[in-house]
């Protein structure tokens, strides 16, 4: 480690296998907190280089515990967290949605690091009981439409960094990876980025694999489509950019997507948008990304994707998914 570190702080990069083989050597317990916490320091200074991401990934992907979902064709909608803004959980709540529209969803989460309350955070306030019993999983997906992931069940790998990451509370290289590492390899996948860069990366990354992906980043820093301004949308086929007329919605103010400052406060506005009585804000923008994972899928056009959305949402189909899935957990 001691190599490694002497190489990054002199700005130099790492290979794809030797990241790769330093995440398998953290996972083994072969590093103490310094080291480990000195590592994530150095990468929160410096950008992250393909190569490097690409290895980390590789680990995490050989070294989590797989769940085969094939049968489902489900998609994640996942977002790398990290962007600072402090959204209510949009990417989660549009999983609901989605899943209520009649497209499967595998949703890969976490506890919040640099957020208040992360997906994890949520799912567990509103009485949703994890697990990685591969049958039940099967289970809620069939039953409910989803099935949520809490990744520390799933990268048991990772226990040596996850108390560091907490007390460091901001965003490593592990936000980064998050949508990369779903253990069930979906073939479908909607992710947030929080900056360019990462999202170009990403972009080049998904386009060696067989996915259908959109990954998207709102230029004012959102790692969602925020419908504050325009969002730059990568897919297989096409790189575009996304202003909210294009949904025929207003443009909407920061402030209106807000996400509280505590779990149970960003549960209550999640209970509040599923039962049917959020703002046409918050509504809009659950919506304008619940509505491009189902046009991910189904290959039809964001609007269309949209429209089919707004049903699930208005028509309470997204709260029956919440529902069945609390039940199934229990």
């Amino acid at each position: 480690m001691k190599q490694i570190l002497n190489r990054l702080i002199n700005q130099e990069s790492i290979s794809s296998e030797e990241a790769k083989r330093v995440l398998v050597d953290i996972s083994d317990g072969k590093f103490n907190q310094s080291q480990i916490a000195s590592f994530l320091t150095i990468f929160m200074m410096r950008s992250i280089t393909l190569e490097e991401l690409q290895g980390f990934r590789d680990a995490l992907l050989e070294l989590c515990i797989p769940v085969d979902l094939s049968d489902f064709n489900a998609i994640d909608l996942c977002g790398t967290g990290g962007d600072g803004k402090d959204t209510f959980n949009i990417s989660t709540l549009a999983s609901f949605v989605t899943a209520g529209a009649g497209i499967k969803v595998a949703k890969h989460g976490n506890y919040g690091v640099s957020s208040s309350s992360g997906s994890s955070n949520v799912m567990e306030a509103l009485g949703v009981k994890f697990t990685n019993d591969v049958d039940k999983l099967k289970q809620t997906i069939d039953k409910a439409g989803i099935c949520v992931m809490h990744a520390p069940l799933f990268h048991p790998a990772m226990k040596n960094v996850a108390p560091i990451r907490k007390e460091l509370g901001v965003k490593t290289f592990f936000n980064m990876l998050g949508p990369m590492v779903n253990p069930s390899f979906p073939k479908n996948q909607m992710v947030g980025v929080f900056n360019l860069e990462l999202q170009r990366i990403y972009g080049y990354l998904y386009q060696n694999t067989d996915k259908n992906y959109s990954i998207v980043h709102a230029l004012d820093g959102y790692d969602e489509i925020s419908l504050t301004g325009n969002t730059k949308i990568i897919s297989n086929t096409t790189e575009t950019m996304l202003n909210p007329s294009d949904l025929n919605v207003r443009q909407i103010e920061q402030s209106q997507i807000f996400g509280g400052s505590t779990i149970d406060e960003a549960a209550k506005i999640f209970k509040t948008i599923i039962d049917g009585k959020g703002t046409e804000a918050q509504n809009n923008v659950v919506c304008a990304n619940a509505g491009l994972a189902i046009a991910t899928v189904n290959t039809i056009s964001h609007q269309d994707g949209f429209q089919l959305a707004k049903e699930s949402l208005e028509s309470g189909k997204a709260k029956v998914s919440l529902e069945k899935l609390i039940e199934l957990s229990k």
